[in-house]
């Protein structure tokens, strides 16, 4: 016997109103992560209409719809009409198969209708196929976008979810705009958090060569560093967001990496898309400006990013020491601008000590894998949570080992010749190993951040550590001031 409902049928639309993104766009995503061969049929598709397109995509690759970014308002609000018992339909131009899983995730709809791979349901359409079902008027209507303007139109009753403004303005015209859930409102926070500005710190290796030279008066070579620095700034924004843009499964799983601007759905994924390769000509175009060796270890910098994020960052032990390897490539990308030759010691050191912060941060979320569960495996990554005691302990052998580096550098013939006090600098090892130690008692009591270098820069004893450690190489170069 069929179920009598009472009241007008709700029709919901899918995408940027139930969900927070475009599952199209999260589809050719993820082929091109997983699938990339498939990519070179995607012309062929599309030549076979935008509906064909769909299926293709949807029988190769399903999104997980436990962890889409939904609009909590309106699906909060839907739920309370399901409480009172009304007919809530599913009606988007995604494919059938994107669809029900998503409908039989939420659990709250009676009906589903999309796209079947012959026909694109959007805009004209869509309004035709719920006026043959429901007759003119005889339903109310959830949309977000100009391509819902003609279902509006047709509908009883329009309720505009997270629409631009002249979106809503349009459909306010017909006279019939019952609710209005409003838009996102995009901040500035939210494109710096999409470039990760607050990443660029790390760059600020790039002027350690210049300094451990001791040419710090060189006017020069300071602008020159400035835009290097803006150029490696640039190139690492860009590979940022094709890495969130890839890691948007893993990201939506992580207690906090879930809040990023991709993974939650405050900026749309096509808007990355988009800047990344405008941010790469840009920073090719400042590396050019530096110089061409500059401008050749920034590629290979780029180059390697890209492996990271595609292949290596899957490879436990082997992301740790490409991380370690591209936090050391800014020294070398310094030493390249300024044209000054670089101490093994120095990068011996560096990169022990990178390698110690790049199991620190595998550690960290290695920690929260633990609380969650025990014997589950990091999703993207190499590692299960039993591994977390290992990673610490490799670590850890990795920092006193930069600290060890730098007690033997401090005890050759070099450091004698180039520091007025070389005694003064032994200080520094000290300083060294309390940080080292001190960082990784923070992960083990999990306090630590997702990236430790964003840890350091806000962590007042990491602070005072930094700063004892530049008082101790300035007082060893230009002797005691009194």
């Amino acid at each position: 016997m069929r179920r009598e409902f009472p009241c007008t049928p709700l029709v919901v639309d899918l995408d940027g109103t139930l969900v927070l993104t475009d599952s199209l766009h999260e589809q050719l995503l993820t082929l091109a992560k997983e699938q990339f061969l498939y990519a070179f049929l995607l012309p062929a598709w599309l030549m076979r209409g935008k509906a064909y397109l769909k299926q293709q995509l949807a029988r190769r690759v399903s999104l997980d719809a436990s962890t889409l970014p939904y609009n909590s308002e309106l699906l909060t609000w839907l739920q309370t009409e399901k409480l009172a018992d009304r007919r809530l339909v599913l009606c988007t131009a995604a494919d059938m198969q994107t669809a029900q899983a998503i409908a039989r995730h939420l659990g709250i709809f009676d009906e589903v209708i999309a796209s079947d791979g012959q026909v694109n349901l959007s805009a004209a359409r869509k309004a035709d196929r719920l006026m043959q079902q429901f007759g003119r008027q005889g339903f109310d209507y959830v949309g977000n976008s100009r391509d819902d303007l003609p279902v509006w139109e047709v509908a009883r009753q329009a309720i505009v979810v997270n629409a631009p403004a002249a979106v809503l303005k349009a459909a306010q015209e017909h006279g019939n705009v019952g609710e209005i859930i409003p838009a996102l409102t995009l901040k500035t926070r939210d494109f710096a958090r999409m470039l990760r500005v607050h990443q660029w710190l790390k760059n600020l290796l790039l002027f350690v060569p210049l300094l451990a030279a001791h040419r710090f008066t060189n006017g020069a070579d300071w602008v020159t560093l400035l835009i290097a620095f803006f150029s490696f700034s640039l190139c690492a924004s860009a590979v940022y967001i094709g890495n969130d843009l890839l890691d948007l499964g893993s990201d939506r799983q992580h207690p906090r990496k879930r809040m990023r601007p991709f993974a939650s759905g405050r900026v749309p994924v096509v808007w990355g898309v988009a800047i990344a390769p405008l941010l790469i000509v840009a920073s090719g175009v400042l590396g050019l400006t530096v110089g061409p060796r500059f401008l050749a270890w920034l590629m290979v910098y780029f180059a390697l990013t890209c492996w990271y994020s595609v292949i290596l960052k899957r490879l436990a032990l082997l992301d740790c020491l490409t991380l370690a390897c591209l936090y050391t490539l800014r020294i070398v990308a310094g030493g390249a601008a300024t044209g000054l030759v670089l101490s093994n010691w120095l990068l011996t050191t560096s990169g022990f000590v990178f390698l110690s912060l790049s199991f620190l941060k595998r550690h960290a979320e290695l920690r929260l894998l633990v609380q969650r569960d025990e014997t589950a495996a990091a999703h993207g990554r190499g590692y299960v949570a039993q591994d977390a005691a290992l990673v610490q302990m490799l670590g850890i052998a990795a920092g006193y080992a930069s600290a060890v580096v730098l007690s033997l550098y401090l005890h050759g013939d070099t450091a004698q010749i180039l520091y007025t006090q070389p005694h003064a600098i032994v200080v520094t090892v000290g300083v060294l190993v309390y940080w080292i130690s001190w960082m990784w008692l923070q992960s083990h009591r999990g306090e630590m951040h997702d990236d430790p270098v964003v840890f350091a820069v806000k962590d007042r004893v990491s602070l005072a550590c930094g700063a004892a450690f530049a008082a101790s190489f300035a007082v060893a170069t230009v002797g005691w001031p009194w």
